[in-house]
């Protein structure tokens, strides 16, 4: 059976949408830079698991999240604790992960590349999943997994000039990193992902379908192939935007 048979959905669902959703299923069962495919599947589902939890729901109520003890409902044992927390607190507590939380997750065992690829997949995993969600669609069952080793893959240009973690620098998008951007042309929310190119490769693919593109960020009238223009879709991310707490 095909993934992403949108045929029973009570609204018309654009062909390049459910292509976006069938690539990053067959990218997600594969190895990527830092996790295996075991695991990267395992860490779609814990992103799932994450609203059912009530640990998580005390946390978010507490006037800090280190105010409350307890232990995450997680339904696998394929990834460790320190994974499973980053997880939840990616989903359900974003806004109070700091630059202290990661440093000691990455003296703990979870490297900040790993955290990198981790937060790319709970990040389109989310954004896959509220499309569902928000169209009153089951979430589409997740793929087996491929077996093989992670690649350890790092670009050579990084810099720590914005964020928590490592970037590629605007200058640095050459090399392999070349598809990333074009003429130093970026933006610090586009290089978040870049210490692991794959994750924002994934990230752009899906952004592209269910948003806008890089190329048509310049086009402030609309996409004829598109429901709603420019200013209505701005409106809308805008809006998500406001809900989701968004740095941005």
């Amino acid at each position: 059976m095909e993934t992403f048979d949108y045929s029973d959905s009570p609204y018309p669902i654009r062909s390049d949408i459910r292509k976006a959703h069938q690539e990053y299923w067959q990218r997600l069962r594969k190895p990527g830079s830092w996790w295996n495919g075991a695991q990267r599947v395992a860490i779609a589902a814990e992103s799932r698991q994450a609203f059912h939890c009530a640990y998580c729901v005390e946390r978010k109520q507490a006037l800090s999240p280190y105010q409350v003890a307890g232990q995450h409902e997680t339904t696998q044992s394929v990834l460790d604790p320190i994974a499973v927390d980053a997880i939840h607190r990616i989903i359900t507590d974003q806004t109070r992960i700091t630059a202290r939380y990661i440093e000691q997750n990455d003296a703990a065992g979870l490297s900040k590349n790993a955290y990198v690829e981790l937060t790319g997949i709970v990040v389109a995993m989310f954004s896959i999943d509220e499309f569902h969600r928000a169209l009153g669609l089951p979430l589409e069952p997740l793929p087996a997994f491929e077996t093989g080793e992670p690649s350890q893959y790092q670009p050579e240009i990084l810099s720590d000039d914005i964020g928590f973690v490592p970037t590629v620098p605007p200058e640095g998008a050459v090399g392999a990193e070349a598809d990333l951007w074009s003429d130093g042309r970026t933006a610090n929310v586009v290089r978040a992902l870049t210490l692991v190119p794959d994750a924002l490769r994934d990230w752009r693919m899906l952004s592209d379908a269910q948003y806008i593109s890089f190329a048509s960020m310049a086009n402030f009238v609309g996409d004829p192939n598109r429901s709603i223009n420019r200013m209505q879709t701005e409106l809308i991310a805008g809006r998500v935007s406001a809900i989701n707490e968004c740095f941005y």
